[in-house]
């Protein structure tokens, strides 16, 4: 049931501790509950809990929930200047000159987290260089930030 939502947690060799038990799958829609909410909730929800992400077209688009929880655990990450903060959440992609610290071992084309220098979530990219490779220019391509909503709304 929550095969989809594992397959895009090792996109970043991401460690969460997700029982099945503990999430409702309503249609395509994914939610943490706890013990008590999951027994009282019928699969014709419309929210509960912490939404987690959906599934569309056989592929899992994660909540800003899902991501914050990967924060606290193990995950391949970036961590960004300011500037880039500000660029990343204007829907702009990451280039080495705005990387403080890369934490993990990502490797070309693996997600990583994108967060501010206080740990915050900001989004999540796609690797576009290897991290190794000391002389490329190591980026991050734009997937999902916080700004995608507002900018939805125009």
């Amino acid at each position: 049931m929550i095969e989809p939502m594992l397959n895009f947690l090792r996109t970043f060799d991401a460690e969460i501790s997700l029982s099945e038990t503990s999430i409702l799958k309503n249609d395509t829609r994914y939610y943490l509950l706890n013990e008590t909410a999951k027994r009282l909730a019928s699969q014709d929800i419309f929210y509960a809990g912490t939404y987690l992400g959906k599934l569309k077209n056989g592929r899992f688009f994660p909540a800003f929930g899902l991501l914050r929880m990967m924060t606290e655990g193990k995950a391949n990450r970036v961590i960004v200047d300011e500037k880039t903060e500000w660029l990343f959440v204007c829907g702009r992609d990451v280039f080495k000159r705005g990387i403080v610290k890369i934490i993990g071992s990502p490797h070309k084309g693996d997600h990583v987290l994108v967060l501010n220098r206080y740990s915050e979530c900001l989004g999540f990219g796609r690797l576009l260089h290897d991290s190794s490779q000391k002389e490329s220019d190591v980026a991050v391509k734009n997937i999902l930030d916080l700004g995608d909503f507002l900018r939805r709304e125009r």
